[in-house]
């Protein structure tokens, strides 16, 4: 398993790069045999710009996911899943606001990531379901509460 952390924000904003893989490699676990990811940090800028041009949404966002997408000749031999890119300022703020721990919030984030990654999605309420109920069981043998029990939904698909 490869996992790549790369900090294109301040690292005091985000957690320690072993915290980081230790999340990744839980939500990853029995899934998939592809496990080579990066994990990009960045600041409120990068991400405004990766969401108008992948999204075509104004202003940062707290994660998006980019699956690897290669001929299926290629992907066969491909370990590689994707990429992951998560805004520090974003996600310390959401904690706040949700009253949530800056590490419970930055590894559920990670976890959401890489679900999209294995092609999960919550844009279906059954689909939502079933993605909700994974990060939930991964989070909880993080030691992690779970993140949805205020109601609270991820705000980056709106």
């Amino acid at each position: 398993m490869m996992i790549t952390v790369q900090y294109a924000a301040d690292k005091k904003l985000a957690p320690a790069k072993t915290q980081i893989c230790k999340w990744a490699e839980q939500a990853l676990a029995g899934h998939t045999d592809k496990t080579d990811v990066t994990i990009r940090i960045v600041d409120s800028n990068e991400m405004a710009t990766l969401n108008s041009t992948y999204r075509k949404k104004s202003g940062p966002t707290n994660v998006l996911s980019f699956p690897i997408d290669l001929p299926d000749e290629v992907l066969s031999t491909c370990p590689f899943l994707g990429d992951i890119v998560i805004c520090a300022e974003v996600v310390n703020r959401e904690a706040a606001e949700q009253h949530k721990s800056q590490q419970s919030h930055w590894a559920h984030m990670v976890v959401h990531g890489i679900f999209h990654l294995l092609g999960y999605d919550h844009e279906k309420d059954d689909e939502a379901d079933k993605m909700e109920a994974m990060e939930i069981a991964v989070m909880r043998k993080l030691g992690f509460a779970n993140p949805y029990e205020d109601g609270e939904h991820i705000k980056h698909h709106e």
